[in-house]
């Protein structure tokens, strides 16, 4: 019998990655909700806050300072692509959406390739977050995971604050219902427009900050990324920071849960080495199982609309 500790480990792990893939997706879904944009170029957002991270911590040793500057990169990236290449989109189709977003990834791809190099780099945890935390039942959990779980979930909060009770997210849910309307009735939404993309490559800056110290801070490390904030947010739905959040913790738990799970299962009739391969390909197919039953009884996700 696997023992309790290890699964109440890997369900935090769980959550800390659904976490992770909501800062990734909130951004992605409120961009496309408000603007009706696909940006595949979201994932290089993230790369480039991991990347001014670990330059920030490399020159002054402050993980703090790198945070700060993480966010603020990844907002002015995001700002200055709004404002100078998708502002000509939002009229177009989406295969030319995807087009230049794609040749976005490119771009700053090799751009960050041709500044920092192509071999990783490498982010360490801040002493103060070092070390682990004993939580009932024995487990030793990292503090560092811990916080990241909870920062995630306070910006989910903040997020559903700023929609719900302020100016700017009034506006913000009025652009997604009738962008025509309230531009006619003299909001900016140029300026709104910004604001939102620039907020939303602030998430995915910070989450690729966080994330950095974790793994390794890589060019084209946002695209795998990329890929499952779109499954996250066909789960939970076009638009709703609600399905973002709910989506991402359930696509973070079952791809976790399905990587120890899978090859226990299959190990009680196959040999080792078998049972191992088949678990691990089928672990990885779950969450596109989940997004196929979720749209099957409900086909604009958790919490869309059905057009």
């Amino acid at each position: 019998m696997m023992p309790a500790t290890l699964v109440a480990e890997q369900v935090l792990n769980g959550l800390q990655f659904g976490v992770m893939l909501f800062l990734m997706s909130a951004g992605l879904t409120l961009v496309f909700g408000v603007m009706g944009l696909i940006n595949l170029a979201h994932g290089s957002l993230y790369m480039i806050g991991a990347f001014a991270c670990a330059a920030v911590v490399s020159l002054t040793g402050s993980f703090w300072l790198g945070l700060a500057a993480s966010l603020a990169a990844a907002a002015a990236a995001g700002a200055l692509v709004e404002m100078t290449l998708m502002r000509r989109l939002y009229q177009r189709g989406h295969l030319d959406q995807v087009l230049v977003t794609f040749a976005l990834i490119l771009v700053f791809s090799e751009g960050t390739r041709w500044i920092f190099g192509a071999f990783p780099l490498y982010l360490d945890i801040p002493p103060s977050l070092a070390g682990t935390v004993a939580l009932p039942g024995g487990l030793d959990y990292p503090l560092y995971r811990l916080v990241i779980i909870a920062a995630g979930l306070a910006v989910a909060a903040g997020l559903f604050q700023l929609v719900s009770r302020t100016r700017l997210g009034m506006r913000i849910r009025a652009g997604e219902s009738d962008r025509e309307m309230i531009a006619a009735i003299g909001v900016n939404i140029r300026a709104l427009y910004t604001a939102v993309f620039a907020l939303g490559a602030a998430l995915a800056g910070f989450a690729g900050a966080v994330i950095g110290s974790i793994t390794s801070v890589e060019v084209g490390m946002g695209e795998p990324v990329l890929i499952l904030a779109f499954v996250v947010i066909v789960i939970g739905g076009i638009g709703s920071i609600k399905g973002a959040l709910v989506g991402a913790i359930l696509v973070g738990v079952t791809d976790t849960m399905g990587r120890l799970l899978l090859p226990a299962l299959f190990g009680t009739f196959l040999e080792p080495a078998d049972a191992a391969a088949t678990g691990a390909s089928l672990a990885s197919m779950l969450i596109y199982l989940l997004m196929a039953l979720i749209l099957f009884f409900r086909p604009g996700g958790l919490f869309g609309k059905v057009a």
